[in-house]
């Protein structure tokens, strides 16, 4: 018997490449976040974005120096990552939010047109 695959997990914009800027122990947590959601198991540090995002989630790691998050999407069993980046503070910045906003409104509309 064929096992099924699991989700697919795409990135979008430049998120992979920020991701894989990230310190090693950060790219594994988040890695292994991923690695969670395509089993359909819950991360172990994630939140809902709502209501800045409705339906957006993002993971969360972080070091002595900063923040780590990757802000993703589930769609048809596959997980978009949205956009990957760091922060100093509690708070999201209003940049990421709307890069992020962005990413999610181009996506849906790709998605529509397939």
């Amino acid at each position: 018997m064929v096992e099924p695959s699991p989700p697919d997990v795409v990135f979008e914009g430049s998120s992979l490449d920020i991701l894989r800027s990230f310190p090693k122990d950060v790219r594994e947590d988040l890695g292994g976040d991923l690695r969670r959601l395509q089993s359909n198991e819950r991360p172990l540090d994630s939140r809902s974005m709502a209501p800045a995002l409705r339906g957006v989630f993002e993971l969360r790691d972080r070091d002595k120096d900063s923040w780590y998050r990757l802000l993703y999407v589930k769609l048809d069993g596959v997980v978009y990552v949205l956009h990957a980046f760091t922060k100093k503070t509690s708070q999201t910045s209003r940049g990421d939010i709307e890069i992020t906003r962005k990413r999610l409104g181009d996506l849906k509309a790709r998605l529509v047109k397939q």
